[in-house]
């Protein structure tokens, strides 16, 4: 069973998912990240890319974060996630969940004029080998100026975002987080 490491819900377990098709963020990697952001979370905008039970986005509305958006494609993981918010207690004005796919939800958010302080991606590692879940994020403009993506990958699997500026890189076992911001503009 998962669990809340920090702030207001500290303590409070999480259902994981019974299935294959979906692989929670493990304690170590979700710890790390939320030690590495811990100071820039507090009332910002917060996009879980691919949701799952919430692991993550929950623990970022524990710490302080002010919205979360959780989107996911699998019915199971939304009933999942739905689960674990109403278990938690969480109002209902401090998240939303998208059930859709990744891209279409992007799209969709941009044109409501979400821009995000802080985006965390933790994809199929398959999607990864033909897929890029950071360019939509480019082409919609949906990061705020000073907003943070951060990818979760496994560390064998090269990965090169191009569009944004890689900044930090964190391998925690077989498992790497890419940090990445807006490219800093050239001094002319």
């Amino acid at each position: 069973m998962l669990r809340i490491f920090s702030g207001i819900y500290k303590g409070r377990k999480l259902k994981s998912a019974d299935t294959p098709d979906v692989r929670p963020t493990t304690a170590k990697v979700k710890l790390s990240f939320f030690d590495i952001i811990q100071d820039k979370i507090r009332e910002k905008i917060f996009l879980d890319g691919f949701g799952g039970s919430g692991n993550i986005g929950i623990e970022a509305l524990s710490r302080g974060a002010e919205y979360v958006v959780f989107i996911d494609i699998l019915p199971d993981s939304i009933k999942l996630l739905k689960e674990n918010i109403e278990r938690i207690g969480i109002p209902s004005d401090h998240y939303r969940i998208i059930k859709g796919d990744y891209n279409r939800s992007i799209i969709q958010l941009a044109n409501e004029g979400f821009k995000f302080d802080i985006v965390f991606l933790d994809p199929p590692y398959k999607l990864l080998e033909y897929a890029n879940p950071v360019k939509i994020l480019y082409k919609r403009d949906v990061l705020a100026d000073d907003g943070i993506i951060v990818l979760e990958r496994p560390s064998l699997l090269k990965f090169n975002a191009k569009y944004f500026d890689l900044y930090r890189e964190h391998s925690i076992g077989q498992k790497t987080l890419n940090f990445y911001r807006h490219e800093k503009k050239k001094e002319e």
